[in-house]
C-alpha cells in the first residue's frame, strides 16, 4: 500500500508542477480520493490568500451554529446600505439593494455566499457567526490548523493586501473538505444543505470543472482577486468531485501572484483537476 502511495505522488507530484509552469504564479495543490491513501500535491503546506474560499468556512460555522440551535435557518436579519460591500466587490445583493432596506434570511444568506459567491451575503455571515476569531476557533476544533479567517470581503476590497490575512494551505484546504464529506463538521441536514449550494455553486466553470467529463458532480468553492498592475494575487478552487466509482476526489488547487491571464491561470486549475482525475479514476 505505500509503495502504490508514494509511486502515486512521484507520478503526479511532478507532473502538477510540470502544468504549473503556465500559471505564471506560484501554485499550491493537495488533492486526495477520500477513504484510501492516495494522495498527491504541489506546495501543500505553503500559505495562499483563500478570497472567496474563505465563505466555506465562514457558512460551516454559521451552519455549526444552527446545529447547536444558536441560530436558525429562518432567522431573518435587517441590511441597511452600511452592509453593502464597497463597489469592487462581486455582491448581487448590493446590486439589487444598494440602499438595504430589506430582511433576508440565514438561509438564503449562505445561498448567496456559496452558489453566487455574494460579498455582502458573506460579510453578513461573519458578523453574525461571530468574526473572524470565532470562524478561525471552529477550524481549530475541527482540528484544522493551517487555515485563518480574519478579515471581510469590505476590508479586502478597500485594501488588498489583507487578503493574505485569510490564508489556507491546499491540505488545509483538502482537511476542511474532507470534515465536511464524512459528517465529523455538521449535522446530516446542514452538511447536505451546503453540498447542494457548493454543487449549484456558478463561478469558476472552467476551473477544476474545465476539463472534466460533462455531467461529473463537483462540489467547489472558487476565490479570485482582482488583477491590478497586471498581477493576480488569488485564483483558486477547491472541491469534493465524484468519480465514476462513486469515490470522491478532494482537491484545492491556489495560484498566487500570478502575471498570467484569466485563461491560462484558469486552465492551469482544469488541467490539474484533470491529472489528479485520470490518475484516479477507475
Amino acid at each position: 500500500m505505500l509503495s502504490s502511495v508514494l509511486l502515486l505522488q512521484s507520478v503526479l507530484s511532478p507532473l502538477f508542477a510540470e502544468l504549473a509552469r503556465t500559471s505564471g504564479g506560484h501554485v499550491g495543490v493537495f488533492a486526495t480520493v477520500l477513504g484510501s491513501a492516495d494522495r498527491a500535491e504541489l506546495n501543500g503546506s505553503e500559505r495562499f490568500p483563500m478570497q472567496s474560499v474563505y465563505k466555506v468556512p465562514i457558512v460551516m460555522a454559521v451552519l455549526d451554529q444552527v446545529d447547536t440551535k444558536t441560530l436558525t435557518l429562518n432567522q431573518k436579519i435587517s441590511l441597511t446600505a452600511k452592509d453593502m460591500v464597497p463597489a469592487g466587490a462581486h455582491s448581487p445583493l448590493r446590486d439589487k439593494y444598494p440602499r438595504g432596506g430589506i430582511d433576508i434570511t440565514i438561509r438564503q444568506l449562505i445561498r448567496a455566499a456559496i452558489a453566487d459567491s455574494d460579498g455582502t451575503a458573506s460579510d453578513v455571515l461573519l458578523r453574525t457567526a461571530g468574526g473572524g476569531p470565532r470562524v478561525t476557533a471552529y477550524l481549530r476544533g475541527l482540528g484544522i490548523r493551517d487555515m485563518a479567517v480574519a478579515t471581510s470581503e469590505a476590508d479586502m476590497t478597500r485594501d488588498f493586501t489583507v487578503q493574505y490575512k485569510n490564508y489556507s494551505t491546499p491540505q488545509a484546504a483538502v482537511e476542511l473538505l474532507k470534515a465536511l464529506s464524512d459528517g465529523r463538521a455538521l449535522s446530516t441536514a446542514s452538511r447536505q444543505l451546503l453540498l447542494d449550494d457548493l454543487i449549484a455553486s456558478t463561478p469558476g466553470p472552467r476551473r477544476l470543472k474545465g476539463l472534466l467529463p460533462p455531467g461529473t458532480v463537483v462540489a467547489h468553492k472558487t476565490g479570485t482577486d482582482a488583477t491590478r498592475e497586471g498581477v493576480t494575487r488569488a485564483t483558486n478552487d477547491i472541491g469534493l468531485i465524484t468519480m465514476p466509482d462513486g469515490r470522491q476526489l478532494a482537491i484545492a488547487v491556489f495560484i498566487k501572484d500570478s502575471t498570467a491571464d484569466e485563461a491560462a491561470r484558469e486552465g492551469t486549475i482544469a488541467k490539474i483537476a484533470r491529472a489528479a482525475w485520470d490518475r484516479w479514476q477507475r
